[in-house]
């Protein structure tokens, strides 16, 4: 049978990976992303040098693909969401340096908009907040910093995150590519209006950006184009044509990867930061405290009747997890790779009552305060490399247990199951500490690779590759379960002494003059 080939440009890299009609992945191609911090709080990625990275992973699988034979039915696309490219569609010229979503230079505008009382009107249009995590805000700063000129409608700007920017350049770049995203990516700039699936003209005159340096918002799942990959050496035989027929945003795709497609279900992605959705059904709900309201998906025609068309869901983000592991690798020298830090960590049993908030980047869900700094507490001289490394581990946990806990309150459905991916899932330590902390069974999937899996099934499922959510179902598996095992009081009483170190990381950071 026809495989499907899944585009996973992430945070730190980009990989493509092809899986089989078992929904499992059959082969993978990685290239590293260069990471580039001009300034302190600023994060930068170079457009080119993803599409590039784009090329160089598909010529792989696709050249393998190629030789031994095999047929591709679809292409699917995923990407890190909020992350902001500029450049000019009549021409391909990249404007600026894509700016990431960890970037904080939009703090500043974020506060002004803030005390301007833009506040309600973003969260019941976008369920989000006005937090520089998001995009629009940093299309604001390059429309004032950048030197970029909006000029007429047929000018060329184009404001986009990175599905687009790849789909475009994907199915012919200047010689006809398509400029589209999907609800997932488009629900996550501060532009869109989650209700009507479509651009805000009040939202867009609010931050500045106008609607026709935007893409088109498609269903997630539908024929977006084909590949326009003639040039690509031996793996044009395999991938040349091919449909590109699923879009997702990062972590959508994770919840659909792991088949949470009912409401109340959960699913945490433990990658560069921690990312938790819940699954809140085809109504949209109001923006609760603390957390966001993103689209899940929109399926379009390929939507089963059980299930509506479109899929809502509570997020909270973390923005440093795996990001955490890097900098005691990088920064403080504590570990020489990341595989050590899980080994390291399960070498003591407990953190010897260091705790470490890792706001590097701020704070994200539920107190989305980018003044936040990171602090290690509760030192004494016993702490040493271990300890440290076990409070590193022990924040990931605590970080998810606050969103859980928020969602338990907020989600019209009770949440009914947690399904883990990402690198850092592969640490027992932290599933177990994961299912003490937010009290539920944590299930690990036999395959961790479910952003690439959810990309893939979604493309798939538009092609005809699978027939329906129930045969996605039925092939998802985990390989291990997770259960709370000591009394809920010890876990709380350990759980408020991250509380008490949070509330000491808000408000460090001297606010920059815009």
């Amino acid at each position: 049978m026809a495989k499907v080939v899944a585009v996973d440009a992430g945070t730190t890299g980009v990989r493509a990976l092809v899986v089989d009609e078992h929904a499992r992945v059959a082969d993978v191609a990685y290239r590293e992303l260069t990471q580039h911090f001009p300034r302190p709080g600023w994060v930068e990625h170079d457009p080119a040098e993803i599409w590039d990275s784009v090329r160089a992973t598909l010529a792989e699988v696709g050249g393998r693909l190629a030789e031994a034979g095999e047929s591709v039915a679809a292409i699917g696309i995923t990407n890190q969401r909020e992350t902001l490219v500029a450049f000019d569609r009549s021409t391909g010229r990249q404007l600026h340096r894509a700016i990431v979503w960890q970037d904080r230079r939009t703090a500043p505008l974020c506060a002004e908009l803030v005390d301007g009382g833009y506040l309600p009107l973003v969260r019941a249009t976008t369920g989000l907040v006005l937090d520089p995590y998001f995009s629009a805000t940093k299309a604001a700063w390059l429309l004032r910093h950048g030197d970029l000129a909006l000029g007429a409608a047929d000018s060329g700007l184009s404001f986009c995150t990175v599905d687009t920017f790849i789909l475009w350049n994907l199915t012919g770049g200047t010689a006809g590519g398509t400029y589209a995203t999907d609800p997932s990516n488009a629900s996550r700039t501060l532009l869109l209006d989650t209700a009507t699936l479509a651009w805000s003209p009040e939202l867009c005159d609010l931050f500045g950006v106008p609607a026709h340096t935007l893409p088109e918002v498609r269903p997630s799942a539908g024929r977006f184009g084909t590949a326009a990959l003639a040039d690509l050496g031996p793996a044009s035989a395999a991938l040349d044509g091919v449909p590109v027929s699923g879009v997702l945003g990062d972590q959508q795709a994770a919840l659909f990867g792991q088949a949470c497609f009912e409401p109340g279900m959960v699913k945490v992605t433990y990658g560069t930061g921690s990312f938790a959705l819940a699954n809140a059904g085809p109504e949209r709900p109001p923006a609760p405290e603390g957390l966001t309201v993103s689209c899940a998906w929109d399926l379009g025609d390929h939507a089963p009747a059980s299930h509506g068309r479109v899929a809502y869901a509570l997020e909270g983000s973390a923005f440093v997890s795996g990001a955490a592991i890097q900098w005691l690798r990088d920064g403080l020298g504590i570990i020489a790779s990341a595989a050590e830090v899980g080994p390291l960590a399960a070498s003591v049993p407990d953190s010897g009552g260091v705790t470490f908030v890792p706001a590097l980047t701020g704070l994200g869900s539920p107190w989305w305060d980018p003044r936040a700094r990171g602090i290690v507490t509760g030192l004494t001289r016993g702490a040493g490399r271990a300890q440290i490394a076990r409070a590193c581990v022990e924040a990931m946990a605590f970080q998810v247990r606050d969103m859980t806990d928020a969602m338990a309150v907020a989600s019209p459905h009770p949440l009914s199951a947690l399904r883990v991916d990402g690198g850092a899932a592969a640490m027992d330590l932290l599933l177990e500490l994961q299912a003490e902390q937010s009290r539920m069974p944590v299930a690990r999937p036999r395959s961790l690779e479910s952003t690439a899996l959810g990309a893939a099934t979604v493309a798939g499922l538009a092609e005809g590759v699978w027939s329906s959510l129930d045969e996605l179902t039925a092939l998802w598996q985990a390989e291990t379960v997770f259960e709370p095992q000591l009394p809920a009081e010890l876990t709380d009483a350990v759980h408020e002494s991250w509380r008490r170190a949070v509330e000491k990381s808000m408000g460090w950071a001297v606010p920059d003059a815009e």
